[in-house]
C-alpha cells in the first residue's frame, strides 16, 4: 500500500465547484486551449469577450488574473474535459446558450477550426444540452459574424 493510496483525484474533481463567472470563464478557457496552445491573441479575444458581459463587469484585472491562474491550474492538473465538466455543473442553465455562442465565436475568430476545436464544440453543446437545431443556428450566426 502506497503512501498516497488513500488519496484520489476523483474526490478532488467532485469537490470543486465554481461561481457562475468562474464556470463561464472555465468554458471559454477550455475552448481557446482546445488545440493545446494558448496564444496572446486568443487570450486578448477571450478577455474582450468576457469583459463585455455583465457577469464580469465588477472583475478587476487582478481578479481576472487570479481566476485564470486557478482555472489554468485545474486544466494542467486534471485536463480540459474535467474543467469543462466542472464548469458545466456549476453554470446556471440560462447561460448555457450564451456559453456555447461565445465558445463558438472564439473558435471561429482566427478563421480556422482545428479538429480538436471541433471535437470540443461537439462535446460542449452535447453536455450543455443544446439541441442540434439551436447549435446549428448559433454556429451559422457566428460564421456570419466572423466572415471577412
Amino acid at each position: 500500500m502506497g503512501l498516497f493510496s488513500g488519496l484520489s483525484t476523483r474526490s478532488q474533481e467532485n469537490s470543486v465547484s465554481f461561481s457562475p463567472a468562474e464556470a463561464f470563464a472555465g468554458i471559454t478557457l477550455a475552448t481557446v486551449a482546445a488545440d493545446g496552445y494558448l496564444s496572446d491573441d486568443e487570450i486578448q479575444v477571450m478577455m474582450a469577450s468576457l469583459s463585455r458581459m455583465q457577469l464580469f463587469r465588477s472583475y478587476s484585472d487582478d481578479v481576472m488574473r487570479r481566476l485564470f491562474d486557478k482555472l489554468c491550474g485545474i486544466t494542467k492538473r486534471q485536463g480540459n474535459y474535467i474543467l469543462i465538466k466542472t464548469a458545466i455543473a456549476s453554470l446556471p442553465h440560462h447561460l448555457h446558450d450564451t456559453a456555447f455562442a461565445i465558445a463558438t465565436d472564439l473558435v471561429l475568430a482566427d478563421g480556422e477550426v482545428t479538429e480538436e476545436e471541433e471535437n470540443l464544440l461537439q462535446h460542449l453543446y452535447t453536455q450543455l444540452d443544446i439541441s442540434d437545431e439551436k447549435a446549428k443556428n448559433i454556429i451559422d450566426a457566428m460564421v456570419i459574424k466572423n466572415k471577412g
